[in-house]
């Protein structure tokens, strides 16, 4: 039996993780054995952490893209179906990657095809920015970011646009018409991620297609390198003390000071993932989006100790995103709680150095 790959990619923000955390939970309950791939240029993942509550198998390739690190993705893969033999495997690149078809889907084909079978390419994109897009602007990006992310939806075998929420049933209908007829070689889909709208017909039709990865992008990588390199990354795990803490009302006053000190900076925000957990309770939050919309479910409760867990990504220069996040930190602790840094990572990526990249398309055996 072939295990089934699906990649999911699209910009940072998108709602990628929430949309494999569902899709999990949906397989799995047909009986399906799932496994989750999550990927980042450094380790300590929100993503990573959160998608461990889903009850599936886990693995994270981090300090480099998959494209950028082919052996240990595949590595990931074999990980898993060690662990069992997985029906599914849905695997989340890098947000800011791109060239995805030449670097990962087409030497999947050639190289695993008596062990994987692929599927389409799905990105995954938000609504306010891909209608800011379509009109010409930035959402307030760097024009090398904006690069990325429409030759992420160039090379899409499936566009979904998430967070259908956010605009009205007419906006929604539009907004399909107008990137059909921009990327009309593409199969597009509005979902809502967070509670499962449309996600049954993309899933669907993702698994019974035999095609995947139909599209080669032309990526000048010199500017998808400017577009990385724009962003500063942060990731840190901290463990929390105090006599006694209400943590949900930690995250929302953490969360809510860094979105205003990156609104007045006026500083693109690409996300920002926090997680705090106490034993098997954890409250999740983030801040997404071009309005740095701001999010926040589930409850960790009272305590004495928690963990944390923060991932940042935003345009700004890395020491200057370092600065902020642990000012906000030591604020949002005050006098009653102790933070201890188990790790702190603060980066700017270097230039993307993919592995393989092929200049054709290969068939996909059956």
């Amino acid at each position: 039996m072939k295990t089934k790959i699906i990649l999911v990619g699209g910009f940072l923000g998108a709602g990628k993780t929430t949309l494999l955390g569902e899709i999990a939970r949906r397989l799995s309950r047909t009986g399906k054995q799932v496994g989750l791939i999550t990927n980042d240029q450094a380790s300590e993942l929100v993503d990573t952490v959160f998608l461990a509550y889903t009850g599936t198998t886990v693995s994270e390739v981090s300090g480099s893209c998959f494209c950028c690190n082919f052996p240990g993705f595949t590595d990931a893969i074999a990980y898993i179906n060690e662990k069992k033999a997985m029906d599914v495997i849905i695997a989340e690149p890098v947000g800011s990657c791109t060239d995805l078809s030449a670097t990962i889907l087409q030497p999947l084909k050639e190289k695993f095809a008596k062990k994987l079978s692929v599927a389409p390419l799905s990105v995954l994109v938000d609504p306010q920015q891909l209608t800011a897009i379509l009109e010409g602007r930035g959402a307030g990006l760097h024009p090398s970011a904006v690069y990325i992310l429409r030759k992420q939806l160039e090379e899409a075998d499936f566009i979904i646009i998430n967070k259908t929420d956010l605009l009205k049933a007419e906006a929604v209908a539009a907004l399909q018409k107008r990137t059909r007829e921009e990327w009309p070689w593409a199969k597009i889909h509005a979902i809502r991620a967070k509670n499962g709208d449309g996600v049954e017909n993309w899933l669907n039709e993702v698994l019974q297609s035999s095609e995947a990865g139909t599209r080669l992008a032309e990526v000048d990588y010199d500017i998808y390198a400017e577009g990385e390199a724009v962003l500063g990354w942060l990731n840190t795990t901290v463990k929390l003390q105090s006599t006694s803490a209400n943590w949900d009302l930690y995250a929302d006053k953490l969360l809510h000071a860094l979105q205003q000190r990156f609104a007045e900076l006026n500083a693109a925000v690409g996300h920002v993932k926090l997680l705090i957990k106490t034993g098997n309770d954890f409250v999740i939050g983030n801040i997404t989006g071009p309005h740095n919309l701001l999010n926040i479910r589930g409850s960790a409760g009272e305590g004495k100790e928690a963990g944390m867990t923060l991932n940042a990504r935003a345009q700004m220069e890395p020491a200057t995103l370092e600065a902020i996040v642990l000012e906000e930190i030591a604020k949002a602790c005050g006098s009653n709680i102790t933070a201890e840094f188990a790790a702190l990572k603060c980066l700017k990526p270097g230039r993307p150095n993919p592995t393989y990249r092929y200049d054709q398309i290969v068939a996909q055996s059956s």
